[in-house]
């Protein structure tokens, strides 16, 4: 499982990097700054986090435990409903699209997962074991 976590950071930093090189370049020139901010919090947490997940990739080899494993699990998920629910904002409120506000309800879900991730870690560093994965 390791190197599923390392191969996917590899492809979320780059994509990272070319969402980053976007919101420098193209979305500055259509969204409001607010807007361009709400963007940009997206791409750097997702880049940190792309970060904890490569992390622990590397640790899982040395700690192969479901805590180590759920990290990364919940480092994905933080991602995708953290950085997502806010790329998605921005796109409803580049489009001027109203009524979608309640999207933004998902955010804190991705920060709490990202929260656990980082506990999971720690406590996956005291743990020695098999997954069974």
């Amino acid at each position: 499982m390791h190197k599923s976590f390392l191969q996917t950071g590899a492809v979320l930093a780059a994509l990272s990097v070319a969402l980053g090189a976007f919101a420098a370049h193209g979305l500055k020139k259509i969204a409001q700054e607010h807007t361009l901010t709400i963007f940009e919090t997206g791409v750097r947490y997702q880049f940190y986090h792309v970060i904890a997940l490569i992390l622990t990739g590397i640790l899982y080899a040395q700690y192969p435990n479901k805590k180590m494993y759920l990290a990364g699990i919940l480092f994905l998920a933080g991602i995708f409903l953290f950085s997502g629910s806010l790329y998605a904002l921005t796109f409803l409120q580049v489009k001027n699209m109203e009524g979608f506000t309640a999207i933004g309800a998902i955010t804190p879900l991705g920060g709490l997962c990202f929260m656990a991730g980082w506990l999971m870690l720690a406590l996956g560093l005291h743990t020695k074991g098999k997954t069974g994965r």
